[in-house]
């Protein structure tokens, strides 16, 4: 049986913001088609990690491949090329203001490509269609909701075709029925166009729901990487705590925290 494709091969990757240390180690591979999501909890490095991965920050060691690229030793001709095959997603959306919406999924079209006006207009109805925003080509995003202009940003982020795509947080600050919806999104756009996907999340309910595998972060390492049966069965004691939901143990947290209150009832003087 033929060993799958991989799409992403992270080795050693290491990244300090000062003297704290985010990411410890980190190794990682993604293979061709496939939909990995990166769960963790806040300050656990998984952000950090998503902007090593598209190249925005350079890692203090370690390697980063793309492709079969090297993204932080490739050529700057070799690193254009890789931009337009990999697309973005980001929390916020990104989108700029001034322009219309219309305007903000030219922008790749522009950048890297040579097609006429013409063309550019018909790819961005094209792909706008692809994610229900059909006739919102004039709008600007402030007039938007915020399920929206995540799908706008999903038509950007595919404005090129691009062979892996990556989101960062996407269904953060939706409402359940919206986030829903987003994920059967992100399916859907990988079962189209066999892109890999990468998927940096919190959310429990969209990594269940989207990831073929999911790389659990805690502290700047990679702490598992299986199956969400994999997870669901692993008794690991941090996996349980992020799993179910539990507050971090020890009576010195509860004891401070005790304290904190009561002292916020003291009378002044």
């Amino acid at each position: 049986m033929t060993a799958p494709t991989p799409a992403i091969e992270v080795r050693g990757l290491e990244k300090s913001y000062g003297r704290r240390r985010v990411l410890e180690g980190i190794d990682l591979t993604v293979h061709e088609g496939e939909a990995l999501v990166i769960l963790g909890g806040s300050g656990s490095g998984k952000s950090t990690l998503l902007r090593c991965l598209v190249g925005l920050e350079r890692p203090d060691a370690g390697a980063v491949s793309l492709l079969g690229r090297d993204i932080f030793t490739a050529a700057p001709r070799e690193l254009a090329d890789l931009r337009q095959r990999i697309g973005m997603a980001f929390q916020s959306g990104a989108l700029f203001g001034s322009m219309t919406v219309a305007e903000n999924l030219e922008l790749p079209l522009v950048e890297f490509s040579h097609l006429p006006e013409s063309t550019r207009r018909i790819i961005v109805r094209i792909k706008l269609a692809l994610v229900g925003l059909e006739g919102t080509e004039a709008l600007r995003p402030s007039q938007l909701s915020g399920g929206m202009k995540k799908r706008a940003a999903f038509a950007r982020a595919m404005a090129l075709d691009p062979e892996i795509l990556f989101f960062d947080e996407p269904s953060a600050g939706l409402d359940p029925v919206t986030a829903a919806g987003l994920d059967r999104l992100l399916l859907s756009l990988r079962d189209v166009f066999g892109a890999t996907l990468v998927v940096v999340t919190h959310e429990l309910n969209s990594a269940f729901a989207i990831a073929d595998r999911i790389a659990l972060i805690h502290a700047g390492s990679v702490l598992i990487t299986g199956t969400p049966d994999e997870l669901r069965a692993c008794q690991n004691p941090i996996v349980r705590r992020f799993l179910d939901r539990e507050a971090e143990p020890g009576p010195e947290h509860e004891g401070r925290l005790r304290e904190l209150i009561l002292g916020s009832e003291a009378p002044d003087g």
